[in-house]
């Protein structure tokens, strides 16, 4: 329910008595965006006013909670994303992970798998290197998972700089690139300055003693000297892909 017509067309249904009580107040909550759980208050809303599903960090929940949270989102049909999803919580899943999407390397589960794109444009998701695979797959999954054409492209960092040139034409194809990298973190400036697409670049907190847990990768791509890079906190997979969402959907065409 989005506006007062639905509301409207609810209280005709209850007149007739085609629903309950019940289902009148169930949909009056959802209207107002809030709904009190017993594991927590759960923004229904979200979708229809960002445009982006209900997601929670599932890291540092407790399991049962997650759990508990995705079975009543899975029973109604509806979507719930839980990123960074570990063993624990994998293991109080174990009852319900027939009924649920989950990749492992994304560390993200879903109540509902990616479907067909939904969306216009496409979204093209680049790894330095094999240690940043987590946070690509997040960003990728995610991704797919609000509804838009992902491809992926890992493994192209500048230690290896022709990796990504025999690429370059489907890069160029993209309408939003992700870019993630660790270690010295130089490989979004190098993408930034061959597109002619937004750059959206994520550190991640792979490398030495120096990197200082992505902090390095993190400046280094603050202080590109290539236009047209917006930058990420660190392994933040999922921020990358909702503003590559957001791009998309407010571009004209």
């Amino acid at each position: 329910m989005s506006s007062p017509a639905d509301l409207d067309a609810l209280l005709d249904a209850l007149e007739r008595g085609d629903i309950s009580r019940k289902d009148l107040l169930l949909a009056m909550r959802q209207h107002t965006g809030i709904e009190h759980l017993p594991v927590g208050t759960f923004d229904t809303g979200r979708q229809a006013r960002t445009g982006i599903p209900e997601a929670i960090l599932a890291e540092g929940k407790r399991p049962a909670d997650v759990a508990r949270s995705l079975e009543i989102y899975r029973k109604r049909g509806e979507q719930l994303i839980a990123t960074r999803v570990t063993p624990p919580i994998l293991e109080a899943l174990a009852t319900i992970m027939p009924n649920l999407y989950h990749h492992e390397q994304a560390r993200i589960v879903s109540t509902l798998p990616p479907g067909t794109p939904t969306h216009p444009g496409h979204v093209a998701v680049l790894s330095a290197g094999t240690l940043d695979l987590p946070v690509a797959h997040e960003a990728a999954q995610m991704s797919m998972l609000f509804g838009h054409h992902t491809s992926t492209l890992f493994d192209v960092g500048v230690a290896g700089i022709h990796r990504l040139f025999s690429q370059l034409e489907s890069i160029q194809s993209a309408d939003v690139i992700i870019v993630v990298a660790g270690m010295d973190g130089a490989l979004p400036s190098v993408v930034a300055g061959l597109v002619a697409t937004p750059v959206i670049a994520v550190p991640t907190s792979v490398g030495y003693g120096a990197s200082f847990g992505g902090v390095a990768a993190l400046l280094t791509m603050l202080n590109s000297c290539a236009p047209g890079v917006a930058v990420c906190n660190i392994d933040n997979g999922f921020g990358a892909a909702v503003l590559a969402s957001k791009i998309l959907k407010t571009s004209p065409g």
